[in-house]
C-alpha cells in the first residue's frame, strides 16, 4: 500500500459505563475520531454545544476539532435517572482519509442505523486491533475505508434525521438484512417499536411502496444473481432467497423478467460464455 492510500487505525475500543465519566480536549483531538453510541444515553460536543447523545448517533471529529464528552445520569426509557452508555469510539487517519474528509462537508453528528452490518465494521476493526500477532495489519485499514464509505453512503441514502424518516430507513435495513429469512410485517414493526399500520404508512411515505413489495424486490434480485453466477439448484435458490415455495417464485419471476428461472439462468450464462455479459434486468 502507498503512502497514499495509507489509512492507521492509533486505537479502537468498545466502552461501557455504569459510572459517570468526563472527557475533554477543547486543545482538540490529534487524529480523526468516530464514535457510535450503541446504549443508553450521553452528552457530547457538538457545534460548540453540549447536546444529548442517543443509541444510534454517530459523532465524526476531525483533527484539533474541540471534543467533549460528559456520561452521567439520563433519563432511561422508564424516564428514571440512570448512568449507562455504550458505544464503539476509533481514533484514525492517513492520507487516504484526508482525501476522504475533503471530498465533502459532514455533520459532526449524524443518525444511523443500528444495523448489524455498520456494527459489525465497528467490532471487526474493533477485533483487528486486539491481534497480538498480525502479519495483515492492512485489513483494519481496508476496514476502515469501508466504514467511511458506508457512513458517506448513510448519508446520501437519507440525509434527513428526523424521527419519521430514521424509522422508515431502520425498516428498510432490517429487510435487506433479512431478505433470505421468513419474517412478517409485525417482525419489521417490532423492530421498530411502533404498530403495523404506522409502520405500513411510514414506509410508504418514504419509498412509495409497500413493505411487502420492496421485501420481494429485494428477494428476486437476490435470486436473480445466484441464478446467474452460482451452482446452486434452482429450488434451492428459491429457498435461500426467502420464498416459502419454488411454485411461487417461479411465478413471481416470470412476471418480474418475462421468462422462467430456468430459461433466465440458460440465456445467461450463454452470454457470460460468449462475452456478452449478464442482461439487465430492467
Amino acid at each position: 500500500m502507498s503512502t497514499q492510500d495509507s489509512v492507521h487505525i492509533y486505537t479502537a475500543g468498545f466502552s461501557f459505563h455504569h459510572k459517570p465519566f468526563y472527557m475533554s480536549e477543547m486543545d482538540g483531538v490529534k487524529n480523526y475520531l468516530m464514535r457510535l453510541q450503541t446504549d443508553g444515553r450521553c452528552r457530547a460536543l457538538v457545534d460548540g454545544e453540549l447536546v444529548p447523545v442517543e443509541s444510534g448517533d454517530l459523532l465524526i471529529y476531525s483533527p484539533d476539532e474541540p471534543y467533549e464528552l460528559l456520561i452521567g445520569e439520563e433519563p432511561n426509557a422508564q424516564g428514571e435517572l440512570a448512568v449507562e452508555s455504550g458505544d464503539y469510539h476509533i481514533f484514525f487517519g492517513g492520507e487516504w482519509i484526508d482525501q476522504w474528509w475533503a471530498k465533502q462537508k459532514r455533520p459532526t453528528r449524524i443518525r444511523v442505523p443500528l444495523n448489524e452490518g455498520l456494527i459489525s465494521l465497528f467490532r471487526q476493526i474493533v477485533l483487528e486491533q486486539r491481534r497480538m500477532s498480525n502479519p495483515y495489519p492492512e485489513i483494519s485499514g481496508y476496514y476502515m475505508r469501508i466504514l467511511c464509505l458506508e457512513t458517506d453512503r448513510l448519508l446520501s441514502e437519507h440525509p434527513s434525521t428526523t424521527p419519521r424518516t430514521y424509522l422508515a430507513y431502520r425498516m428498510k435495513h432490517f429487510i435487506e438484512e433479512h431478505a433470505s429469512l421468513s419474517f412478517k410485517l409485525e417482525d419489521v414493526a417490532s423492530h421498530v417499536g411502533i404498530s403495523v399500520s404506522r409502520a405500513v404508512h411510514l414506509f410508504k411515505e418514504a419509498f412509495g411502496t409497500s413493505i411487502m413489495q420492496y421485501t420481494l424486490d429485494v428477494r428476486l434480485e437476490m435470486a436473480r444473481e445466484r441464478i446467474v453466477f452460482s451452482p446452486m439448484s434452482l429450488e434451492d435458490i428459491a429457498e435461500t432467497s426467502g420464498f416459502g415455495s419454488y411454485t411461487y417464485f417461479h411465478r413471481v419471476f416470470r412476471s418480474r423478467f418475462g421468462k422462467s428461472p430456468k430459461e433466465y439462468r440458460m440465456e445467461n450464462r450463454e452470454q457470460i460464455q460468449t462475452g456478452i455479459g449478464v442482461r439487465s434486468p430492467n
